[in-house]
């Protein structure tokens, strides 16, 4: 239990930075001279060091083991914030942008494959919350500093503070990894045969796996970053108050993961997800439809409550669906691919609502739904641990 609260504790510092660009930047921006899409390039940065770092992860973990990695993960993460407080110029931060994403990339993978070999799918649930916890914290932190000159450097200095606090706490529960392992008489685990990613790859399943994060977080991400947009323009909502409904859908999100582990011992997982899918359908249609502006909101809701159980649990049902050997691979190729559809996806809505109109948004997030009920529902027919070969 110790180190289950260590491993929460890391993805609240996951979490810590990631909406804290988005809430800096515009008095940040100002500060170091740069234009406001120049945020997007830092953001692209980060999300193209945290693909690579998944990709590469199932190999460092051979050869350095979880805990570990870990903790030099984090460590990076904290001098790429700390050089964020100090940066004069603008390109200063693209140069940090990358360890900030590498570092990001293999805690997240790392710790989502141990979680789901050594824990159960309650501890999965509340782990993508804590995650939650972190990605509201974070820009909370930064709006109590913003108020003062020069703020934003101390709220990057405070993050910057906390991860390396963090880092401490990590190299202090080296020990406790061992522990666990031995306990769970899964030693073999982090000496097992190489398996990577070409290899995982060629498994059936694995691409229907890969399609369903990708769509997956085309839509978490899209619909955080163009749902305010949405309601301004096409249900004439004021801008305070779309982004109050925005928040509820990340409410949504974070309240439904710890709901889903509150309730996973009850209810298999696979009916979990296939509730998560049929509730982002119902949300996006929410949207499509032409009704009050009181029916787009609650649609947001819908699509956050949904969105809630199908990354944790698809995350744990991996090493059940294709074996323990592949399961670090089969996540970091999920990761990588995940934020793709992070990467492509979002820029792609925008560009789309500005040549069309805004009323196309709801329409691409129904279609990406689509695949992800369908893709999830397929998975389920994996139950038997397939050979690699």
């Amino acid at each position: 239990m110790l180190l289950l609260c260590v491993i929460y504790l890391a993805f609240i510092s996951l979490g810590l930075p990631d909406a804290v660009l988005g809430a800096s930047w515009p008095v940040m921006g100002k500060a170091l001279n740069s234009s406001p899409e120049f945020a997007g390039v830092v953001a692209l940065v980060i999300s193209t060091g945290t693909v690579i770092s998944s990709l590469l992860v199932t190999r460092m973990i051979h050869f350095v083991g979880v805990g570990k990695l870990v903790a030099i993960s984090v460590l990076l993460t904290a001098v790429a914030l700390l050089g964020f407080s100090f940066a004069e110029r603008s390109w200063v931060l693209v140069l940090l942008a990358m360890p900030l994403g590498i570092g990001a990339g293999a805690v997240d993978a790392a710790l989502n494959n141990f979680v789901a070999m050594h824990f159960k799918a309650k501890h999965m649930n509340y782990l993508h919350s804590f995650w939650g916890v972190g990605a509201m914290t974070g820009p909370l932190i930064m709006a109590h500093y913003l108020t003062f000159q020069n703020g934003w450097r101390d709220g990057y200095e405070v993050i910057a503070i906390t991860q390396f606090a963090l880092v401490i706490v990590l190299f202090s529960a080296l020990p406790l990894w061992k522990k666990m392992l031995f306990n769970a008489a899964s030693e073999a685990d982090e000496s097992a045969p190489f398996v990577g990613n070409i290899a995982v790859l060629k498994m059936n399943g694995v691409p229907l796996q890969l399609m369903m994060f990708f769509c997956y977080c085309a839509i978490e991400s899209g619909t955080g970053l163009w749902a305010a947009s949405f309601l301004t323009t096409q249900r004439s909502i004021s801008a305070g108050d779309a982004a109050f409904w925005v928040a509820m859908y990340y409410m949504g999100i974070t309240l439904g993961r710890f709901v889903c582990g509150a309730i996973t011992e009850k209810m298999p997982e696979e009916t979990l997800v296939r509730l998560g899918g049929i509730g982002i359908l119902l949300g996006c249609i929410m949207l499509v439809l032409p009704l009050s502006a009181m029916w787009a909101k609650l649609g947001l809701i819908f699509i956050g409550l949904g969105c809630a159980p199908i990354y944790p649990n698809t995350i744990h049902m991996t090493p059940k669906r294709f074996g323990s050997a592949a399961s670090q691979a089969i996540i970091s190729l999920s990761m990588a691919v995940a934020y793709m559809g992070i990467m492509a996806v979002p820029p792609l809505l925008g560009v789309v609502a500005n040549l069309v109109s805004f009323a196309s948004f709801p329409i691409i997030l129904l279609l990406l739904g689509a695949v992800i009920l369908f893709t999830t529902e397929r998975l389920r027919a994996y139950r038997i641990v397939p050979r690699v070969t």
